[in-house]
């Protein structure tokens, strides 16, 4: 039989806390990738691009479990599976890692970025549902295929945003702006696909209901590792002057004959004296 379920069980606080750490995770990302780009070929980039994917991947994790604190299901005792789990976490990861890798050194042609971006947001869509079916609970979930389908398409809009934003965007302010669009449509992409599940309770199941407190903790120590990585990526900015401040020249990803041609044409030449 349906079950009435409520994604709001703390009021706003837990949709509000979840925002910002999407929002978080995407603007510590943003300046990360700033910061190899800033580099060129004089640098490594990988380093810097790997820090960057993992802060937007564990900010968008991290806000959708955070989210998750505030889901319960009238008549039903929810549990996490950790495989699963933390299995979207590492989708989360690979598939940013992924799109920042190929706009980081392809650049933001309009092909690259589309590509990236359907890879990317797929990914990320892909964690939510992977996190979804880790959700252990008497009874079975159902999803309209429609609000599904647009909850994909928010998440792409967002990744692609995100990584033209990541190579096009190198000031605080614009770096701020893209990170708060980014949290409202990550957190918009949760919302609708939360809105596309139908819970179905076993009948002979009921249970008065779940402890929040109960759900609470046991959430906690899942996004406790993603909160301390963007902490510790937090610190790591802090620290590095260039990523606050960004007074170098931009050098803007190439590829790699460009970087060759480049390179040739620095050569010194030989010159023949004049008779």
């Amino acid at each position: 039989m349906n079950s009435t379920v409520s994604q709001f069980n703390y009021g706003m606080i837990t949709p509000v806390v979840a925002f910002l750490m999407a929002c978080a995770g995407a603007a510590l990302g943003l300046r990360c990738t700033t910061r190899s780009v800033r580099m060129g070929a004089r640098g490594r980039r990988g380093p810097w691009l790997t820090l960057g994917a993992i802060c937007i991947g564990s900010g968008i994790w991290t806000m959708h479990f955070i989210a998750m604190i505030g889901f319960t299901i009238d008549g039903a005792s929810i549990r996490y599976d950790p495989a699963l789990t933390f299995l979207s976490l590492g989708v989360a990861v690979a598939v940013v890692l992924l799109g920042v890798l190929v706009v980081g050194y392809r650049g933001a042609s309009p092909l690259t970025l589309g590509v990236a971006g359907v890879v990317t947001g797929g990914g990320v869509a892909a964690m939510h549902y992977i996190g979804m079916n880790g959700m252990k609970f008497a009874g079975h979930m159902t999803f309209d295929p429609v609000t599904v389908g647009l909850s994909v398409l928010i998440a792409v809009t967002a990744a692609t945003a995100a990584l033209w934003a990541a190579v096009s965007l190198h000031t605080l302010a614009s770096a701020a702006a893209a990170s708060v669009i980014m949290g409202v449509a990550v957190t918009g992409m949760h919302y609708t696909g939360m809105a596309a599940m139908s819970v179905h309770v076993d009948a002979g199941s009921r249970v008065q209901g779940q402890s929040s407190m109960d759900l609470l903790f046991s959430l906690i120590p899942m996004v406790g590792g993603p909160i301390v990585v963007l902490v510790l990526a937090a610190v790591i900015v802090m620290f590095d002057p260039d990523m606050l401040v960004g007074n170098e020249p931009v050098q803007h990803p190439q590829s790699h004959e460009q970087e060759s041609a480049s390179v040739a044409d620095t050569r010194p030449t030989a010159s023949w004296p004049s008779l």
